[in-house]
């Protein structure tokens, strides 16, 4: 599996929580891909998926994904309203990072517009 690990709003550079080094440094240690991005000024937004899309490929021609295996890393479709879970795995390595009730992780909920499944 390949995670990316983004900072966005890399262009609020003064509104800074976390540094860059601290963001690569966390994503050395759990072996995550890191990079900064800006939907605003589109700053490594489009990189970021080649990034991810070279990795996998990195990982596919090393031999440590077999494509072949649909149950380990292919797609499954499953019938409208099925739920499904994350692997455990992801969710052990993910949750640290983010921070609720006073915590600091490299993330923060962010306050937005709206709720729910509407748009703004």
């Amino acid at each position: 599996m390949v995670i990316m690990l983004i900072g966005n709003k890399s262009d609020l550079e003064s509104r800074r929580d976390v540094q860059k080094a601290e963001g690569e440094a966390f994503a050395r240690e759990h072996g995550l891909v890191f990079m900064e991005t800006s939907a605003k000024t589109s700053t490594n937004v489009e990189e970021a998926f080649i990034d991810t899309a070279k990795e996998i490929y990195r990982k596919i021609q090393q031999g440590l994904f077999d494509v072949n295996n649909e149950v380990m890393w292919g797609v499954t479709l499953c019938s409208p309203g099925t739920e499904t879970s994350p692997p455990q795995s992801l969710v052990g390595k993910v949750a640290p990072l983010l921070s609720y009730g006073g915590g600091r992780g490299l993330m923060t909920p962010v306050p937005t517009p709206w709720r729910g499944t509407g748009v703004p």
